[in-house]
């Protein structure tokens, strides 16, 4: 994600940056480029401070071209799109025709759906610490505010290949901020790592669109560290 603080509301359009898509460190991680018309949701995302975090703290360096680093670069498009850009009809990582995602075999949304309530609030749902019925933006500034450092991504392993791609990814960041649970409670961070690992089973069309993503992995595991627990 990139983080809340950071987003400048005033820049509406526009490329990401070179910093963004990590070509200062050497790498290109992230190539998304959104259609010519699209508007950024909360402003132009500014993804420096969280590829700073996960060139730093990364457990896997993926060759140039491998099936590994097509899909990581993939998911990390579809967190562009999910978390930042408003309308699904400018979605391009999607076919949003067809799209759906459902976590641990529950009932699934589709793109509009997830464009509403956030890939947070989808993802987690409701828990005894966390509710998904808080909006969007609201969702995304409390991780924000949880873990300041960003929560990056990273592919471990890649099982299958298209049209169904089957791999194990890591989630991971430093639970050096605020965390507001359900009740509105704040718990600060320990400054400790949050590893959060899962699976997930994508399907893909033959222009690598996602057309569904069936996620696996214990929503707990994210929220109770940033409790204390």
């Amino acid at each position: 994600m990139a983080l809340a603080h950071e987003l400048d509301k005033s820049v509406e359009t526009g490329s990401l940056s070179d910093e963004s898509k990590g070509l200062t460190y050497g790498e290109l991680i992230r190539d998304y480029e959104p259609l010519p018309d699209t508007k950024w949701r909360f402003g132009k995302p500014n993804y420096a401070r969280v590829n700073k975090f996960y060139f730093q703290n990364r457990t896997m360096k993926h060759k140039e071209g491998s099936l590994e680093a097509v899909v990581q670069n993939l998911v990390k498009n579809w967190e562009v799109e999910s978390h930042h850009i408003a309308n699904p009809h400018q979605w391009k990582t999607m076919d949003v025709s067809k799209f759906q995602a459902a976590v641990n075999g529950g009932c699934p949304c589709n793109a509009q759906l997830m464009a509403d309530v956030g890939p947070y609030n989808m993802l987690i749902g409701e828990t005894a610490d966390y509710t998904g019925k808080i909006s969007f933006e609201d969702s995304n500034k409390n991780f924000s505010s949880s873990l300041p450092q960003g929560f990056a991504f990273e592919v471990l392993e890649v099982y299958s290949g298209p049209p169904t791609v089957t791999f194990k990814w890591r989630h991971f960041g430093k639970m050096s901020g605020t965390f507001t649970d359900r009740n509105g409670k704040q718990h600060k961070g320990n400054g400790e790592m949050l590893n959060l690992i899962g699976m997930c089973i994508a399907k893909v069309n033959e222009e690598l669109k996602i057309e569904s993503l069936d996620i696996y992995y214990c929503p707990n595991d994210m929220i109770k560290p940033l409790l204390g627990k």
